[in-house]
């Protein structure tokens, strides 16, 4: 499925959560010409561990992009910039609020210039409000809208996560809100601002312990049903050290469970009290009691919400993943790099991906396809406006 042939995104954003966003926008078939500095380009490609010049992290979000240097420091650069976009429907930034304004290329500026272009402002804390120029990260907005708060175990503070939520989520907000904008546009003609903030983002992550704040219940963290207060929605370690995780939220699979390790199956081990420390004491002794072979034998026999932790070197080979062809690979000129698949990722082996571009590789490309001449691409390199 490559639903957005014929759709072109200029995109000015770096690190995770813009490219992750574009990397999709580019899976489904837009043409995505990514706008980097003429210093270092995007801080990704330089963050270790690196593989065929580049992060492994960069390669993974930068698949089937382009590239090109432009210096918008420079009036010039500025100005090949509105003269580029004439040729996109997207404009992708992820720059702090007012900063484009300061360069002249401010969001009135560009709708009043162009009618029917769609600009995604991807930022931390949105375009409005009190934090809208505070600097931040994955943590902070997790933190900030209070899905860190919900995360236990109470009396100790909130672990780091090891995946970038915010940043994740902000990425596919901004496709979702992107796509709903082509089909306003396609009906009214109209390009319109999106304002996409990570904070609001993953607000909606927490949307079982909100609800039972709304219900005037807020849960206290470490004690909801779904945030490690009850026995049964847990992880434990089995007898030879791998974590194992146990979901028998319903009690369908809870019954299963019980019925299958030989243990009544009380129904009151699926709300949270103080009796829990007693069903998580029981489980956990009952876990290291197997080992993590015998537990996904027993697994693939009962239905019952269980399965092992993978560690990240386990995922390649994992019969499931595969199946699903999660993982691929892109030539880089002789060198295999790995990549994944997202649910709307086209297969590999029907639309082979390109792989993420080198800093200022198609420069001349772009340029030419917005009708500069060679004279004009000379003077600009000459200027060291685009490289």
């Amino acid at each position: 499925m490559r639903p957005l042939q014929g759709i072109r995104v200029l995109d000015l954003s770096r690190l995770i959560p813009g490219p992750f966003a574009t990397m999709i926008l580019a899976d489904m078939g837009a043409v995505v010409d990514k706008v980097e500095d003429p210093g270092s380009g995007d801080y990704l490609r330089h963050m270790p561990p690196a593989v065929s010049g580049a992060s492994g992290a960069f390669h993974a979000l930068n698949r089937n992009k382009r590239s090109l240097v432009l210096d918008l420091k420079k009036s010039e650069g500025r100005e090949l910039l509105l003269r580029l976009l004439a040729g996109y429907d997207i404009f992708f930034e992820q720059f702090r609020p007012g900063v484009l304004d300061r360069l002249g290329l401010g969001h009135a500026q560009l709708r009043q210039r162009f009618p029917r272009l769609i600009i995604c402002a991807l930022t931390g804390y949105g375009q409005s409000g009190p934090l809208a120029q505070r600097a931040g990260h994955d943590l902070n907005y997790l933190a900030r809208a209070g899905v860190l708060g919900f995360q236990g175990p109470a009396g100790a503070p909130p672990q780091v996560p090891g995946f970038q939520m915010a940043d994740i989520s902000g990425g596919l907000w901004s496709v979702i809100a992107i796509l709903g904008a082509l089909r306003e546009r396609d009906r009214t003609g109209e390009g319109t601002v999106l304002d996409i903030a990570m904070l609001d983002g993953v607000l909606g992550f927490s949307s079982f312990s909100l609800g039972a704040l709304f219900a005037g219940q807020p849960p206290l963290r470490g004690e909801d049903p779904l945030g490690g207060g009850i026995a049964p929605y847990n992880t434990y370690l089995s007898s030879d050290g791998y974590p194992m995780t146990l979901a028998a939220l319903e009690p369908k699979f809870w019954v299963s469970f019980c019925t299958g390790v030989g243990i009544e199956p009380d129904m009151s081990a699926l709300f949270p009290g103080p009796h829990q420390e007693a069903w998580k004491a029981k489980l956990t002794a009952l876990f290291a009691s197997r080992t993590r072979a015998q537990w996904e034998e027993f697994a693939s026999l009962r239905d019952c919400c269980l399965e092992p932790v993978l560690s990240p070197e386990e995922l390649r080979s994992d019969p499931h993943l595969n199946a699903r062809r999660l993982f691929f690979s892109v030539d880089m000129g002789g060198e295999r790099v790995d990549n994944f698949r997202t649910p709307v990722t086209p297969d590999a082996s029907e639309y082979p991906p390109t792989p993420a571009p080198r800093i200022g590789e198609h420069t001349d490309v772009i340029l030419r396809e917005a009708g500069l001449t060679d004279d004009e691409m000379t003077s600009l390199k000459d200027l060291q406006v685009v490289r």
